[in-house]
Protein backbone atom coordinates (compact mmCIF):
# COMPACT_ATOMS: atom_id res chain seq x y z
CA UNK A 1 0.00 0.00 0.00
CA UNK A 2 1.83 3.55 -1.09
CA UNK A 3 1.74 5.74 1.90
CA UNK A 4 0.11 9.54 1.34
CA UNK A 5 1.57 12.44 2.84
CA UNK A 6 -1.02 15.44 4.00
CA UNK A 7 0.00 18.45 5.51
CA UNK A 8 -2.69 19.56 8.35
CA UNK A 9 -2.73 22.89 9.85
CA UNK A 10 -5.00 24.08 12.87
CA UNK A 11 -5.57 27.05 12.33
CA UNK A 12 -4.86 30.03 15.38
CA UNK A 13 -8.37 30.73 15.33
CA UNK A 14 -9.90 27.24 16.00
CA UNK A 15 -7.25 25.99 18.67
CA UNK A 16 -7.20 29.54 20.85
CA UNK A 17 -9.54 31.93 21.94
CA UNK A 18 -8.51 34.80 19.41
CA UNK A 19 -9.78 37.76 21.11
CA UNK A 20 -8.69 36.57 24.89
CA UNK A 21 -4.78 37.01 24.70
CA UNK A 22 -2.84 33.72 25.58
CA UNK A 23 -6.07 31.42 25.85
CA UNK A 24 -5.75 27.77 24.59
CA UNK A 25 -9.34 26.35 23.79
CA UNK A 26 -8.45 22.92 25.83
CA UNK A 27 -11.41 20.89 24.93
CA UNK A 28 -11.06 21.62 21.43
CA UNK A 29 -7.77 20.72 21.46
CA UNK A 30 -8.87 17.40 22.92
CA UNK A 31 -11.45 17.06 20.54
CA UNK A 32 -9.26 17.34 17.76
CA UNK A 33 -6.34 15.29 18.89
CA UNK A 34 -8.58 12.51 19.28
CA UNK A 35 -9.94 12.70 15.58
CA UNK A 36 -6.14 12.51 14.62
CA UNK A 37 -5.85 9.37 16.80
CA UNK A 38 -8.80 7.64 15.31
CA UNK A 39 -7.77 8.58 11.63
CA UNK A 40 -4.20 7.54 12.32
CA UNK A 41 -4.82 3.86 13.24
CA UNK A 42 -7.67 3.27 10.64
CA UNK A 43 -5.48 4.05 7.86
CA UNK A 44 -1.61 2.91 8.22
CA UNK A 45 -0.49 4.45 5.20
CA UNK A 46 -1.59 8.25 6.02
CA UNK A 47 1.71 10.04 7.03
CA UNK A 48 0.91 13.05 8.72
CA UNK A 49 2.55 16.06 9.36
CA UNK A 50 0.63 18.49 11.36
CA UNK A 51 1.04 22.60 12.30
CA UNK A 52 -0.47 24.37 13.71
CA UNK A 53 -1.23 28.57 13.79
CA UNK A 54 -0.19 31.47 16.96
CA UNK A 55 -3.50 32.75 17.65
CA UNK A 56 -3.99 34.70 20.69
CA UNK A 57 -0.46 33.58 21.77
CA UNK A 58 2.09 34.71 19.53
CA UNK A 59 0.51 37.17 17.31
CA UNK A 60 -0.17 39.61 20.46
CA UNK A 61 3.58 39.38 20.86
CA UNK A 62 4.37 39.50 17.17
CA UNK A 63 2.06 42.75 16.12
CA UNK A 64 3.45 44.46 19.72
CA UNK A 65 7.41 44.20 19.01
CA UNK A 66 6.46 44.30 15.06
CA UNK A 67 8.50 40.66 14.44
CA UNK A 68 7.60 39.70 11.48
CA UNK A 69 9.44 43.11 9.93
CA UNK A 70 12.57 41.66 11.56
CA UNK A 71 14.40 42.41 14.21
CA UNK A 72 17.37 44.83 15.08
CA UNK A 73 17.88 46.09 18.35
CA UNK A 74 18.12 44.69 21.91
CA UNK A 75 14.26 45.85 22.45
CA UNK A 76 13.19 44.22 19.31
CA UNK A 77 15.15 40.96 20.04
CA UNK A 78 13.85 40.41 23.85
CA UNK A 79 10.56 40.54 21.70
CA UNK A 80 11.81 38.34 19.51
CA UNK A 81 12.11 36.27 22.69
CA UNK A 82 8.89 36.96 23.92
CA UNK A 83 7.31 35.53 20.77
CA UNK A 84 9.07 32.37 20.75
CA UNK A 85 7.99 31.98 24.55
CA UNK A 86 4.89 32.33 23.38
CA UNK A 87 4.98 30.49 20.20
CA UNK A 88 6.35 27.39 22.19
CA UNK A 89 3.68 27.71 24.93
CA UNK A 90 0.79 26.99 22.88
CA UNK A 91 3.09 24.06 21.15
CA UNK A 92 2.80 22.65 24.34
CA UNK A 93 -0.61 22.50 24.93
CA UNK A 94 -1.20 21.01 21.56
CA UNK A 95 1.35 18.20 22.44
CA UNK A 96 -0.21 17.56 25.30
CA UNK A 97 -3.84 16.86 23.96
CA UNK A 98 -1.58 14.81 21.16
CA UNK A 99 0.13 12.93 23.95
CA UNK A 100 -3.43 12.11 25.90
CA UNK A 101 -4.62 10.93 22.84
CA UNK A 102 -2.26 8.34 22.57
CA UNK A 103 -0.68 9.97 19.40
CA UNK A 104 3.35 9.77 18.82
CA UNK A 105 3.85 13.30 18.46
CA UNK A 106 7.16 15.08 18.22
CA UNK A 107 7.22 18.77 18.07
CA UNK A 108 9.87 20.27 15.73
CA UNK A 109 9.90 24.27 16.48
CA UNK A 110 10.90 26.24 13.60
CA UNK A 111 13.16 28.46 15.52
CA UNK A 112 15.27 25.64 16.46
CA UNK A 113 15.66 24.00 13.40
CA UNK A 114 15.10 26.85 10.27
CA UNK A 115 17.14 29.67 8.57
CA UNK A 116 15.28 32.09 6.23
CA UNK A 117 16.95 34.78 4.13
CA UNK A 118 13.59 37.01 3.45
CA UNK A 119 11.35 35.15 5.05
CA UNK A 120 11.95 32.55 2.59
CA UNK A 121 13.62 29.27 4.23
CA UNK A 122 17.36 28.39 3.43
CA UNK A 123 18.50 25.98 5.84
CA UNK A 124 16.09 23.17 8.05
CA UNK A 125 17.15 20.18 9.48
CA UNK A 126 14.16 18.36 7.53
CA UNK A 127 15.94 14.82 7.68
CA UNK A 128 14.56 15.16 11.53
CA UNK A 129 10.59 15.03 10.15
CA UNK A 130 11.57 12.67 7.49
CA UNK A 131 12.87 10.17 10.34
CA UNK A 132 9.97 10.67 11.92
CA UNK A 133 7.63 10.04 9.20
CA UNK A 134 9.54 6.68 8.52
CA UNK A 135 8.59 5.55 12.18
CA UNK A 136 5.17 6.44 12.00
CA UNK A 137 5.18 9.34 14.50
CA UNK A 138 3.65 12.74 13.99
CA UNK A 139 6.63 15.55 13.60
CA UNK A 140 4.44 18.51 14.57
CA UNK A 141 5.53 22.09 13.31
CA UNK A 142 4.07 26.15 13.81
CA UNK A 143 4.39 29.76 13.43
CA UNK A 144 7.29 30.70 14.69
CA UNK A 145 10.07 33.18 14.90
CA UNK A 146 13.05 32.06 12.98
CA UNK A 147 16.65 34.12 12.18
CA UNK A 148 16.71 35.52 9.51
CA UNK A 149 20.25 36.22 7.06
CA UNK A 150 18.47 39.56 5.28
CA UNK A 151 16.10 40.70 8.25
CA UNK A 152 17.78 39.82 11.35
CA UNK A 153 14.67 37.75 13.03
CA UNK A 154 11.28 37.22 11.44
CA UNK A 155 8.73 35.34 11.93
CA UNK A 156 7.67 32.23 9.48
CA UNK A 157 3.70 31.48 9.22
CA UNK A 158 2.60 27.67 9.59
CA UNK A 159 2.18 28.43 5.64
CA UNK A 160 5.20 29.78 5.13
CA UNK A 161 6.78 26.58 6.75
CA UNK A 162 4.46 24.30 4.94
CA UNK A 163 5.58 25.69 1.39
CA UNK A 164 8.91 24.40 2.50
CA UNK A 165 8.13 21.10 3.33
CA UNK A 166 6.15 20.90 -0.02
CA UNK A 167 9.41 21.02 -1.42
CA UNK A 168 10.98 18.35 0.83
CA UNK A 169 7.92 15.93 0.95
CA UNK A 170 5.50 16.89 -1.94
CA UNK A 171 2.25 15.67 -0.24
CA UNK A 172 -0.73 15.06 -1.84
CA UNK A 173 -2.84 17.38 -0.27
CA UNK A 174 -2.77 19.77 2.23
CA UNK A 175 -5.38 20.99 4.84
CA UNK A 176 -6.32 24.27 6.72
CA UNK A 177 -8.59 23.84 9.35
CA UNK A 178 -9.97 27.08 11.07
CA UNK A 179 -13.16 28.29 12.17
CA UNK A 180 -14.34 29.64 8.89
CA UNK A 181 -17.06 27.09 7.18
CA UNK A 182 -14.16 27.71 3.79
CA UNK A 183 -14.22 30.54 1.26
CA UNK A 184 -16.97 33.22 1.07
CA UNK A 185 -17.60 35.15 -2.20
CA UNK A 186 -19.60 37.81 0.14
CA UNK A 187 -17.09 37.77 2.92
CA UNK A 188 -18.15 39.11 6.01
CA UNK A 189 -22.09 38.63 4.98
CA UNK A 190 -21.30 34.57 4.47
CA UNK A 191 -23.97 34.06 2.17
CA UNK A 192 -22.37 32.19 -0.78
CA UNK A 193 -19.90 29.25 0.04
CA UNK A 194 -16.95 28.30 -2.51
CA UNK A 195 -17.18 25.05 -2.99
CA UNK A 196 -14.10 24.41 -5.22
CA UNK A 197 -11.69 26.89 -6.63
CA UNK A 198 -9.81 26.13 -10.27
CA UNK A 199 -6.64 28.74 -10.45
CA UNK A 200 -7.74 29.54 -13.68
CA UNK A 201 -11.38 30.82 -11.96
CA UNK A 202 -9.75 32.92 -8.70
CA UNK A 203 -8.73 35.88 -10.85
CA UNK A 204 -12.50 36.32 -11.66
CA UNK A 205 -13.29 36.15 -7.86
CA UNK A 206 -10.51 37.65 -6.24
CA UNK A 207 -12.78 41.26 -5.04
CA UNK A 208 -15.26 39.72 -2.78
CA UNK A 209 -12.41 37.52 -0.88
CA UNK A 210 -11.92 38.57 2.78
CA UNK A 211 -9.52 39.78 5.33
CA UNK A 212 -9.39 38.30 9.23
CA UNK A 213 -11.39 39.67 11.81
CA UNK A 214 -9.08 39.57 14.52
CA UNK A 215 -5.78 40.06 14.85
CA UNK A 216 -3.65 38.24 12.48
CA UNK A 217 -0.07 39.24 11.51
CA UNK A 218 0.73 37.08 8.60
CA UNK A 219 -2.38 37.91 6.72
CA UNK A 220 -5.93 36.87 6.13
CA UNK A 221 -8.08 34.78 4.09
CA UNK A 222 -6.85 36.21 0.67
CA UNK A 223 -3.09 35.96 1.71
CA UNK A 224 -3.86 32.07 1.93
CA UNK A 225 -5.87 31.49 -0.98
CA UNK A 226 -3.78 33.36 -3.11
CA UNK A 227 -0.54 31.72 -1.07
CA UNK A 228 -2.22 28.17 -1.78
CA UNK A 229 -2.81 28.50 -5.22
CA UNK A 230 0.52 29.74 -6.00
CA UNK A 231 1.53 26.32 -4.15
CA UNK A 232 -0.54 24.71 -6.72
CA UNK A 233 0.92 26.20 -9.34
CA UNK A 234 3.72 24.80 -8.79
CA UNK A 235 2.48 21.27 -7.83
CA UNK A 236 -0.59 20.36 -10.50
CA UNK A 237 -1.51 17.19 -8.43
CA UNK A 238 -1.70 19.28 -5.04
CA UNK A 239 -5.39 19.94 -3.90
CA UNK A 240 -5.86 22.31 -0.93
CA UNK A 241 -9.00 22.43 1.37
CA UNK A 242 -10.12 24.93 3.68
CA UNK A 243 -12.98 24.27 6.04
CA UNK A 244 -14.19 24.71 9.56
CA UNK A 245 -13.04 22.05 12.21
CA UNK A 246 -15.66 23.21 14.88
CA UNK A 247 -18.31 20.48 14.01
CA UNK A 248 -17.22 17.32 15.74
CA UNK A 249 -16.06 15.09 12.72
CA UNK A 250 -15.49 17.60 10.60
CA UNK A 251 -11.86 16.94 10.81
CA UNK A 252 -11.79 13.06 10.46
CA UNK A 253 -14.04 13.62 6.99
CA UNK A 254 -11.63 15.87 5.40
CA UNK A 255 -8.60 13.83 6.51
CA UNK A 256 -10.44 10.83 4.88
CA UNK A 257 -10.82 12.75 1.52
CA UNK A 258 -14.09 14.61 1.71
CA UNK A 259 -14.64 18.04 0.91
CA UNK A 260 -15.90 19.36 3.89
CA UNK A 261 -15.52 23.14 2.88
CA UNK A 262 -13.39 24.84 0.12
CA UNK A 263 -11.55 23.15 -2.53
CA UNK A 264 -8.85 24.26 -4.53
CA UNK A 265 -6.97 22.70 -7.67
Amino acid sequence: MKNEIVLLKLGGSLITDKDIPYTPRLDKLKELAQEIKTVLDSNPGLLLILGHGSGSFGHVAAKKHGTRDGVKTSEQWQGFAEVRFQAAELNRYVMESLFNAGVPAISFPPSASLISNNRKVTHHNSLTIRKSLDFHLLPVVYGDVVFDETLGGTILSTEDVFKFLMEQFTPSRILLAGIEAGVWEDFPARTKLVKQIQLSDYEKMRAGIGGSASTDVTGGMKAKVEEMLDLIQRNKDLTVQIFSAEEHGALTRALQGENVGTLLR
